[in-house]
């Protein structure tokens, strides 16, 4: 994890509708992740890979 946040393009879902929220950004081969109501906190970063599966995995819903 990561206190300080880059310049990165944020993007917040689609599907976001109240205060529970995450935004996403990409980063050369990583997709950092962050807190919406909190940009300035920490932020934790996954393999671009993983996260496309783990995005694949929730439109299939499998991870019900």
């Amino acid at each position: 994890m990561r206190s300080e946040s880059p310049q990165y393009q944020w993007r917040k879902s689609s599907r976001s509708g109240g205060t529970n929220c995450v935004e996403a950004a990409m980063a050369s081969d990583r997709v950092i992740v962050r807190d919406s109501k909190c940009s300035a906190g920490p932020t934790i970063s996954f393999l671009a890979a993983d996260w496309t599966a783990f995005v694949q995995a929730l439109q299939r819903d499998q991870l019900a």
